[in-house]
């Protein structure tokens, strides 16, 4: 039987062990991925649609050799028969699954499933709270990018409030010594929204000449009724356009965890910048997972 370790958010994880996570992803980039999954079934639960991380940890999965199957839940009792979240996860165990990889719109959720499931979780987006795989990809093409991330100036841009990706990265980010800056209206931003250490700006434009790195944020209409800002405001606001591509310096990478709306955030001159890194996040995005898989079976 494999060891129980789950990852609901960063904190799970200690600096020792995302080094060593780093490490391996960096092997696994250089050399064919060990077949260390074989015989390990992998199931899938997305409960919200999803292109990059599902996808993402099928490659994974399927690099290591493992027995992939992806569940929707339409699928489920739990969709039109009553069974609880717990009750799904216990029956999933028992059916011989052994690694479960689930993304749900509540916060906490789950959470709920791992606790209930003997074998290894791993939160791919739990509503507004955490992304933490994520997270561990962004650290690692920015590392990857620009080096030593202590006292780098990383900003993140746009919705804070309800992006999952930035509360995690945030998080990461500050643990590695950076100086994480937070940008948006007071609408989707105040002190709340980010964890102590970050600073709140408002002004983009003011904010650009001094940053080491950008991640751009979608504007996740799905998390709230209203959008609380005029559409033209936000942009004439934060949208990076040309004009603010010539603020931001020559080498600062731009991220985005996707999926990025060309007219909204960013524009088409964006994705045609040389410091546009979005397929290399994507890149990363299996090498990571796949070493992380490694070691949630494996151990470190």
């Amino acid at each position: 039987m494999i060891p129980k370790r789950n990852l609901f958010d960063i904190d799970d994880l200690s600096n020792e062990e995302i080094g060593s996570l780093f490490a391996l992803a960096r092997e696994f980039s250089e050399r064919p991925a060990p077949r260390s999954l074989e015989g390990i079934f992998c199931a899938n639960l997305f409960f919200e649609q999803s292109t990059r991380t599902h996808v993402s940890f099928q490659c994974a999965q399927m690099r290591l050799g493992g027995n992939v199957i992806n569940l929707t839940p339409a699928q489920l009792s739990l969709a039109t028969k009553g069974e609880r979240l717990d009750d799904t996860a216990v029956t999933l165990r028992a059916l011989g699954i052994d690694v479960l990889v689930a993304r749900h719109p509540l916060v906490g959720a789950v959470a709920e499933l791992g606790t209930a499931f003997e074998g290894c979780t791993i939160n791919a987006g739990d509503g507004t709270n955490a992304h933490p795989t994520q997270a561990l990809l962004d650290a690692f093409t920015l590392r990857d990018i620009i080096g030593e991330l202590r006292g780098a100036a990383i900003a993140f841009v746009g919705d804070i409030r309800h992006s999952r990706v930035a509360h995690s990265s945030m998080r990461l980010l500050l643990r590695c010594g950076a100086q994480v800056r937070a940008i948006g209206p007071e609408c989707f931003l105040d002190r709340r929204d980010v964890p102590v250490g970050v600073e709140i700006h408002r002004d983009f434009d003011a904010a650009l000449p001094g940053l080491d790195a950008l991640v751009m944020l979608r504007v996740q209409h799905e998390r709230f009724e209203k959008m609380p800002i005029d559409d033209a405001a936000y942009i004439a606001a934060y949208q990076l356009d040309a004009d603010r591509l010539r603020l931001l310096a020559a080498g600062a990478p731009i991220l985005h965890p996707g999926p990025y709306n060309r007219g909204v955030e960013i524009v088409d001159d964006v994705t045609l910048d040389a410091r546009w890194r979005y397929r290399e996040q994507v890149r990363n995005g299996v090498l990571v997972r796949a070493a992380l898989l490694h070691r949630l079976v494996h151990g470190w």
